[in-house]
């Protein structure tokens, strides 16, 4: 299902960066099995789809059915990520007589083959469009509530017994900037679910639907059993957190979230009581959101050879008070709250970090990065929208440093190359590469963050749905925080400073420079080993001057050599101050 998404795609969203995922649920509608795309939207999927194929009512759907739906309060996330969802039935063919009966006495030879149907699943997927209408491209922004994010789709019938439903795909395309990219992605998602029905049905067809029901069954009780086992060897006891989204967007106001995780006999609670309410903002986290953060953090501690699927998840419990930022109702907007929920799971780790030290790193980027931009194409006149994560630091580990410009924790989308991008839309990017000094200095320093400056020939409606310019990433036993991010327009002349969650109207000429933060340091920075120390200043990554004040290394860039400094007297002033 995921390789027929991704090579049908028309965006690059979808088909360069694998913002989409796919599941395959059983009749009972438990998770089976999933594609790990993108691990943020698979406990949302777990949530979603029960209540989309219940809300819509199963017996309501045929063969070759599919409906559609992205409504952030049945259980979904916000808006761009739009779910299709199709039964599969499998055949079972008998002789029947015409009329089922005998006629003057003889029995009737004109016997014909009747195919009787029965539901054997489910299989879904979700991927994120790159528009869907509402108060700016892209469909990003700091918007007040739901309805000026986009269009809002309850569960319906987009495909009935094999054909799109005109007047549903119309009418839903009818609201979108992008539709020709959007058409093709719509038909992407249907080709992959097909793809998933026919996968299954032949599955059906060499085992028999007794058999494989009988193997997902031991399969989720598998996985039950393996997940118990590894989770009675967790430390017991009750482990808890706090941390900040940096703003809500509209107030420079920091939204707080608590996290406390009791570790028990039972397994393992997450609870959020405690975090902020909701805002009229857009930093709310959707129930699914918030779950799909603490089923990543859980399946983080346990043997990567466990699988994921109902037998899994029923072992996932959180707290998550409804009318808070982590379990936001209507019509609270949700188009922020991926940045809530990956600075949830950061925070969840921190707080199991004392007892974990050997497993779990320092602070990372722990937030989207979104940018969204668009407006009428210069040459064809056309509206066109883009969107994009970028990448940035990940924390020091116990044993290594922090890999640089990389997404993290459940966020596991790919690069968008700047060839790709400026072959498909009318930008350029000036410069892609990472941010010098970004990393958060220890014994394992953390990753640098990046830097994408993007130009514009033409007026265009530039949106930042991002954080993290006022704290960095934190630092773990001794390490230091990680850069901050840092938005601006114009970097080079006549810059003007932008805030992480912005929509600027660009004119002809103008530059979007967009660097993002680097990640927590592991352990005291003098602890470093001056050789890594010297590989990181000849590498780029860090400079002499920061080696020195920082880590206490002195560079000698005509040789290349570095030794220890003499940084006591800097350090008892730095103490008096």
């Amino acid at each position: 299902m995921a390789i027929a998404l991704r090579r049908s795609a028309y965006s690059t969203n979808i088909k360069t960066r694998a913002d989409f995922s796919c599941a395959f649920f059983d009749r009972q509608l438990q998770p089976v099995a999933q594609a790990f795309t993108q691990p943020v939207h698979l406990g949302s999927l777990t949530e979603f789809v029960p209540r989309v194929v219940r809300e819509y009512g199963p017996e309501n759907l045929e063969p070759g059915d599919a409906i559609l739906s992205n409504h952030p309060y049945l259980g979904g996330v916000h808006l761009n990520d739009i779910t299709l969802i199709s039964p599969v039935y499998h055949g079972a063919s008998r002789s029947v007589c015409p009329d089922n009966s005998e006629r003057n006495g003889a029995k009737n030879t004109e016997e014909h083959r009747e195919q009787t149907l029965e539901l054997f699943g489910y299989v879904a997927n979700l991927a994120h469009h790159v528009d869907v209408g509402g108060g700016a491209p892209a469909s990003i922004g700091a918007f007040r509530e739901v309805y000026q994010e986009g269009i809002i789709i309850p569960p319906v019938k987009l495909v009935r017994r094999g054909e799109i439903v005109q007047d549903i795909f119309r009418l839903v395309l009818g609201q979108i900037r992008s539709k020709h990219e959007t058409a093709g992605d719509f038909r992407a998602q249907i080709a992959a679910n097909n793809t998933g029905v026919r996968r299954l049905n032949a599955l059906l067809e060499r085992m028999g639907a007794h058999k494989v029901a009988l193997n997902v069954d031991e399969l989720l009780a598998y996985t039950e059993r393996r997940t118990r086992a590894d989770l009675a060897n967790l430390p017991k006891g009750t482990f808890a957190a706090d941390g900040y989204v940096d703003n809500d967007g509209f107030t420079d106001e920091p939204v707080r979230l608590a996290a406390k995780m009791v570790i028990d006999d039972n397994g393992v609670l997450f609870d959020l009581t405690g975090s902020d309410p909701q805002r009229r903002a857009p930093v709310n986290s959707t129930y699914a959101q918030t779950y799909s953060a603490c089923a990543y953090v859980l399946k983080s501690l346990l043997d990567p050879d466990i699988p994921v699927n109902a037998g899994f998840y029923r072992l996932v419990r959180i707290v998550a008070p409804p009318g808070t930022v982590v379990n936001c109702t209507s019509p609270s907007p949700v188009v922020g709250g991926w940045e809530t929920q990956v600075r949830l799971s950061d925070i969840l780790l921190k707080a199991i970090a004392p007892i974990l030290p050997d497993s779990i790193p320092a602070g990372t980027k722990a937030m989207m990065a979104q940018v969204g931009f668009g407006a009428a194409h210069p040459r064809t006149g056309e509206l066109y929208a883009f969107y994009e994560t970028l990448a940035g630091g990940y924390g020091g580990r116990v044993s290594s440093d922090g890999p640089d410009a990389v997404q993290c924790h459940g966020q596991n989308t790919e690069n968008a190359p700047i060839e790709e991008t400026e072959v498909n839309y009318p930008v350029r990017i000036n410069r892609y590469e990472l941010v010098e000094d970004s990393d958060g200095a220890g014994k394992h320093r953390g990753g640098l963050g990046l830097r994408r400056d993007y130009f514009f020939d033409h007026e265009a409606s530039f949106t930042i749905l991002s954080d993290r310019d006022r704290w960095g990433p934190h630092g773990l036993f001794g390490g230091l925080p990680g850069k901050v991010a840092n938005y601006m327009l114009n970097p080079d002349s006549d810059t003007v400073e932008l805030g992480s969650k912005v929509t600027v109207q660009l004119k002809p000429g103008d530059v979007v420079s967009f660097r993002t933060c680097g990640g927590g340091g592991y352990g005291p920075p003098e602890d470093r080993d001056p050789q890594l120390v010297l590989r990181d200043v000849r590498d780029g990554k860090v400079s002499p001057a920061r080696a020195r004040k920082i880590y206490g290394v002195s560079i000698d860039t005509d040789t290349w050599t570095a030794e220890k400094a003499d940084t006591s007297s800097q350090q008892t002033n730095s103490a008096a101050k």
